[in-house]
């Protein structure tokens, strides 16, 4: 988990702090993120660039029970995001929450997506 971004982004150096925790579902997959950035950013300008980006889904709206979860990610083709909230004292950083089924983004799917976009 701390290898592939590093690989996928061609970060070798990108610090990465992960942690696995296993739970019987039958499809999907989350992960918690600590997301530093070079400048300042709000949960506003976060759930903007989120809800605008491809293959991305918000959901982001915990007061009324709308957080992403993988039950509700298994099926879909985009990863589901949500729980955006700025670190305590940090205005350079967010903690967000995402899930996507992992039998679509991270496999079959992806590999057509890739596909798709380097004959595009």
């Amino acid at each position: 988990m701390m290898a592939e971004p590093r690989k996928v982004l061609g970060l070798p150096d990108l610090p990465v702090v992960a942690t696995s925790v296993r739970v019987p579902v039958i499809a999907g997959h989350g992960v918690s993120l600590l997301c530093e950035f070079d400048r300042p950013i709000s949960v506003a300008d976060a759930r903007g660039a989120i809800a605008a980006a491809p293959g991305v889904e918000l959901w982001d709206d915990p007061a009324n029970g709308v957080y992403p979860s993988p039950l509700d990610a298994a099926g879909r083709d985009g990863a589901l995001v949500g729980r955006i909230r700025q670190v305590p004292g940090r205005g350079d950083a967010l903690a967000l929450f995402s899930c996507a089924d992992n039998l679509r983004k991270g496999a079959a799917l992806n590999a057509v997506q890739i596909a798709e976009s380097l004959f595009a």
